[in-house]
């Protein structure tokens, strides 16, 4: 059979440079250095407000609404140089910020421009840790850390217990819902005040403040500048090099309170002169169906989700044909994050490109971190399989250190946080003797040697575990090929094994493929359906595939259970976006992780 084209899409070129040290250090860059860039986003919006004053900026539509409804680039200036006005007028500055508690609106996009026009950081926080917290035990830490002088929120009641319990002395500013009025907001008449806050800006002022996810610890203040913002989303333009020419047509979900959404894909419409459309739907089982009914009215020309939303996706394109019309009809790029993808997803939207439009499309990942603003790495080269994450941006060096057998990344760049807010014990511990910032992950060549073919992602550093007998286990390489192997009916799992004789797994359980795999399992309740014989007979089978191939006990897994009851934002053993925070689960899941090795009834084994 002929390949298939890849559809024309203009990317980088790099030019990939190395050198490694007697130690093994190795250090990686692109030759080429970065092109210019503004001292703040907000030129951006100035700059498109003037060019193309009636192009549409951002829209939005409700669940089940017909009509978008946004704003052009002109209103969005006008309405952003109010706000900054009233956020002056109220004694905001760094000191005093804004906390952004609602989930992605234009309002909420109005409040971040505003307060970065007059030079006030805002820090968007997951609207969970007000919603479906009970102690609000993360939104004090927020507080606590940042000391905020204003909160907006859209609608007030949903967010009134978590804001009378942390915030009660604190001007509440709400589209709707209590005594501020939206209208007279975004028109505050606007002042000399407003022209000399945004004249003193300079590219060290802090942009606002971004909260780690929790993976790895307590949610931490990131620092970030307007040169991070600035610098990155050039180096993200360098990447995918069309869109100076094919302004970006953007539908999201993803949440502005994370870097991946918040940074990289707010500022790559805002920085191109694209529009946003923001997708009310997520990807649930409950609202994927949002999702798609927004895909068939917006023809986007770079699409970003995490592989369950790719594969939730692809089951309406097998339904539905025109469905997969209009997804790929403008695509030039495919961009997956958040976790592993799947082969068969990778395989499958591949071949469904293909089947739709006669032309392979790019699907690609790749590597940053909120404390890098957040892209370092991306994979532009066409790949069989998922994983490679790429080569390092332009401006960007990444040092790769030998530990323990792996080669943990390091990374210095224009886009690299100066540090945590207002803790210097933390800053210092995050970066190397030589400024490198420590993002304690590793990577493994993707061919040997040669860093100009790219990387895989091998594990977190401090994941990683020893069995009884002394072998190391790759958590992060073991994790991507076990959730690989049981072919969607895990959207992640959690290994165990750290002084045990043998690995063992908690299984994430991906509902939509084990309702489709059990006899009436769209009617069941989680309870039943996880503990389904069919779905243990279909993961003990998929085990002994697996384990039929792996080579050690540091690969072969023979024990697993399925988790019934739902990961727990409160605990940290999930984000709000999705991501598992293996340590915690193992830690919450003490219970568990003994009951496995108790081999009760609960537990599958593989047979091998």
């Amino acid at each position: 059979m002929t390949k298939a084209k890849l559809r024309p899409v203009k990317l980088w070129q790099p030019d990939i440079a190395w050198e490694e040290s007697d130690d093994g250090t190795i250090l990686v860059r692109q030759t080429a250095p970065l092109g210019d860039y503004p001292d703040k986003i907000t030129d951006r919006l100035d700059h498109w407000a003037d060019v193309a004053p009636d192009r549409l900026w951002m829209v939005e539509r409700g669940v089940g609404e017909a009509e978008w409804t946004g704003l052009t680039y002109a209103e969005a200036r006008a309405q952003v140089r109010s706000i900054g006005q009233a956020l002056l007028d109220l004694g905001l500055s760094t000191d005093r910020p804004l906390v952004i508690l609602s989930g992605n609106s234009v309002a909420h996009a109005l409040m971040a421009l505003g307060a970065q026009y007059v030079g006030v950081p805002s820090a968007a926080i997951a609207p969970a840790y007000s919603l479906v917290s009970t102690d609000h035990g993360k939104l004090k830490g927020v507080r606590d850390q940042i000391t905020p002088g204003a909160v907006f929120v859209d609608d007030f009641a949903p967010f009134e217990p978590a804001i009378a319990n942390v915030f009660p002395e604190l001007t509440i500013i709400a589209k709707t819902g209590n005594e501020w009025s939206w209208s007279s907001l975004v028109n505050t008449p606007v002042t000399d005040a407003v022209d000399v806050a945004n004249a003193a800006i300079t590219p060290d002022t802090v942009a606002k403040f971004l909260f780690t996810s929790g993976t790895t610890g307590s949610p931490k203040a990131v620092i970030q500048t307007q040169r991070m913002l600035c610098a990155n989303i050039e180096q993200v333009t360098d990447c995918y090099a069309y869109l100076r020419d094919e302004p970006p047509i953007v539908l999201d979900w993803a949440p502005w309170n994370h870097v991946a959404a918040g940074n990289l894909m707010f500022n790559i419409v805002l920085h191109n002169g694209g529009t946003f459309h923001i997708d009310a739907g997520r990807p649930t089982k409950d609202m994927i169906g949002e999702t798609i009914r927004n895909l068939r009215d917006v023809s986007t020309n770079w699409y970003f989700n995490v592989p369950a939303g790719f594969e939730m996706i692809l089951h309406e394109m097998e339904r539905d044909p025109t469905f997969a019309d209009a997804f790929f009809r403008d695509m030039k790029l495919m961009y997956y994050a958040g976790a592993a993808m799947a082969q068969h997803t990778w395989d499958d939207l591949k071949a469904m490109a293909v089947r739709t439009t006669g032309e392979e499309i790019l699907l690609a990942t790749g590597l940053g971190a909120t404390e890098t603003a957040p892209f370092v790495l991306f994979q532009t080269e066409p790949q069989a399989s998922p994983g490679n994450i790429g080569v390092p941006a332009k401006d960007i060096t990444i040092k790769l250190v030998p530990n323990e057998g792996k080669l943990e990344v390091r990374v210095k760049g224009p886009n690299v946080t100066p540090g945590y807010w207002q803790n210097e014990k933390l800053t210092a511990e995050a970066f190397d003797d030589e400024g490198f910032y420590m993002l304690g992950d590793a990577l493994r060549f993707a061919a040997p040697g040669d860093p100009s073919k790219g990387f895989f992602f091998d594990g977190r550093v401090a994941e990683n575990f020893k069995l009884q007998t002394g072998t190391w286990v790759s958590v992060g390489a073991v994790r991507a090929k076990l959730t690989d192997a049981l072919g969607g009916l895990a959207r992640d799992v959690v290994l165990t094994g750290d002084g045990e004789e043998k690995l063992g797994a908690l299984l994430v359980p991906f509902r939509p493929a084990i309702a489709a795999l059990v006899p009436g399992g769209a009617e069941m309740s989680d309870a039943d359906l996880f503990t389904h014989q069919a779905l243990r007979d279909a993961v003990a089978e998929r085990l002994a595939a697996y384990n039929a191939k792996a080579t050690g006990s540091s690969m072969r897994v023979p024990i697993a259970m399925v988790l019934v009851d739902p990961l727990d934002l409160d605990k940290g053993e999930v984000t709000d976006k999705g991501s598992v925070n293996q340590r915690a689960v193992l830690r919450e899941r003490a219970d568990l992780v003994a009951r496995l090795y108790e081999e009760g009834p609960e537990v599958i084994r593989s047979g091998r």
